[in-house]
């Protein structure tokens, strides 16, 4: 066991959806103290971004409070969010540069409240880029996305 996981919560997320809207997945790993936790969970309609949300958040719900955690995602959408975006939106009224509303504000919301208080290291992965733990995660939430596609009868294009 290296340092950095004696010390932190080591999270790998990931979203996936078959169209966007469609039927989406999303997966997270979370490894604390050498003891891994796969979370996993769909949606019948959704969207990528939403599916990168609720995997980020799945994985923060998963870590006590007091953990340090380190988050890998190949998500900008949400690592800039919560490291660039989020105090902007906020201080605007949740409200963009453009003035339009925010997307996603109540996941934003549930991120913002889980995020506060926190030690959190955010880790950009180039997604499809062969990084084992980005692929596992990839791999999870497409058989999810996939699996709200077979409940539903979804026929549509795959991502």
């Amino acid at each position: 066991m290296t340092k950095e996981t004696a010390e932190h919560a080591i999270v790998f997320t990931d979203g996936a959806c078959l169209g966007n809207p469609g039927p989406g997945g999303y997966a997270a790993v979370v490894t604390i103290e050498g003891k891994e936790q796969i979370i996993i969970g769909r949606d019948p309609s959704t969207t990528n971004n939403k599916m990168e949300m609720t995997a980020a958040i799945k994985a923060l719900e998963a870590v006590p409070h007091s953990t340090p955690i380190i988050i890998h995602s190949d998500s900008q959408y949400v690592i800039k969010g919560a490291t660039q975006w989020l105090r902007g939106w906020k201080a605007k009224g949740w409200r963009k540069a453009d003035g339009k509303p925010v997307l996603n504000q109540d996941l934003w919301l549930q991120l913002d409240g889980l995020i506060s208080g926190r030690k959190i290291t955010w880790q950009w992965v180039k997604g499809h880029a062969g990084h084992e733990q980005n692929e596992r995660v990839d791999g999870l939430a497409d058989t999810e996305a996939q699996m709200a596609a077979m409940a539903i009868g979804f026929t549509g294009r795959s991502r």
